[in-house]
């Protein structure tokens, strides 16, 4: 039995036909939409790549892109394909067409389904690659000689001042790591040199922070060093620790940005997907049905078109038989006696000289 059978006749074949063509059309519209999306997103992430690690969610953007590219293309086709087929004559140019079409039609919908849910399904991809990246970028804060790190500092300064943060998770991730080059500390310094040899590593760490975590609200001048040490500054408690510099983590806060920012991606390609199914459906009736009228040979005549011809169950079973049957297709016997193509013994005899076999 076919699924969603639909009878039309030769005047909406013609008004489905030209429907169709219209929808195609604003099909490419919206595949540059997504073109420019995944491109958008692209950019969006490059912006702070620097303190990612390489993880999945750099795929997303490239699947929009790509997609959008295949989606321009297909239904650019497709417009001329749907206007031609509302005459039957004009349909038999595209007929062998037709398949390949809805075939590429569907893959490239289903991509589009899979680009919408990635937007929604690299929150923790996303708060990994943050986390790593960020605690190899405040490793080497310091390094601002070291070729291929020297941008490090810079890149985690305008981080800091932009998104209102500090640290990866909080200000005391700076307590960790030296963010402090060797060559600005007083090796001379008794101070200096205990610090370093209390440390197993042999790294200078302290409670202090870069002057990019210094809060912009603060009542009073930004206190960097000693931070946690209430006696070391006049009137500071905690109270003044709060307000003195950014109390949310770096990490936090550009997942919050990138969150926001694919999840409303995720909205529109949801509506584009939905669009795309609707013309696929479309695109499959008026096929199911103009091969119909061929069949009948009568242009004039009402026809029915469907999704598929038979139910799911039953496309299914004969899918799985013609696998099994192209697999059979292979199968060699391995009776060295028989010819491969007859079954006759005598193709293996050899005729030898004397008339010996």
């Amino acid at each position: 039995m076919a699924v969603c059978k639909v009878t039309f006749s030769k005047a909406e074949r013609e008004k489905l036909a030209e429907i169709l063509c219209l929808l195609n059309w604003v099909s490419v519209v919206t595949g540059a939409a997504l073109f420019w999306v995944g491109l958008f997103l692209k950019v969006e992430l490059q912006k702070w790549q620097e303190v990612m690690s390489d993880q999945g969610v750099f795929h997303v953007p490239h699947i929009l892109i790509a997609t959008g590219l295949a989606a321009c293309g297909i239904n650019f086709l497709g417009g001329k394909i749907c206007l031609d087929c509302a005459d039957s004559k004009k349909f038999l140019r595209w007929k062998l067409v037709m398949m390949p079409y809805v075939a590429c039609t569907f893959f490239f919908t289903f991509c589009v389904l899979v680009g919408a849910l990635m937007c929604y399904s690299v929150g923790d991809q996303l708060q990994e690659s943050l986390f790593l990246g960020l605690r190899h970028a405040m490793r080497h804060y310091k390094d601002t000689d070291t070729p291929g790190r020297c941008y490090l500092k810079n890149t985690l300064d305008l981080l800091q001042i932009q998104f209102q943060c500090c640290g990866n998770s909080g200000y005391r991730d700076w307590f960790q790591v030296q963010w402090i080059s060797n060559r600005y500390l007083n090796m001379s310094s008794s101070t200096v040199r205990e610090r370093l040899r209390s440390n197993v590593e042999g790294k200078y760490l302290m409670d202090g922070v870069p002057f990019s975590c210094c809060s912009t609200f603060s009542p009073r001048p930004c206190i960097q060093q000693q931070v946690s040490n209430s006696s070391a500054h006049f009137n500071y408690g905690p109270q003044s620790q709060q307000q003195n510099l950014w109390g949310e983590g770096c990490r936090q806060a550009l997942l919050d940005h990138y969150t926001g920012i694919m999840q409303s991606i995720g909205v529109g390609v949801l509506l584009i997907w939905l669009f795309e199914l609707l013309v696929l459906t479309g695109v499959r009736f008026l096929q199911t049905a103009m091969e119909n009228v061929l069949l009948q040979e009568d242009p004039n005549s009402e026809v029915a078109g469907w999704i598929l011809e038979n139910s799911l169950a039953e496309t299914a079973r004969s899918n799985v038989k013609i696998i099994k049957s192209l697999g059979k297709c292979y199968q060699v016997d391995d009776d060295p006696n028989l010819n491969v193509s007859t079954g006759s013994p005598s193709a293996f005899q050899v005729q030898m000289p004397g008339g010996q076999a």
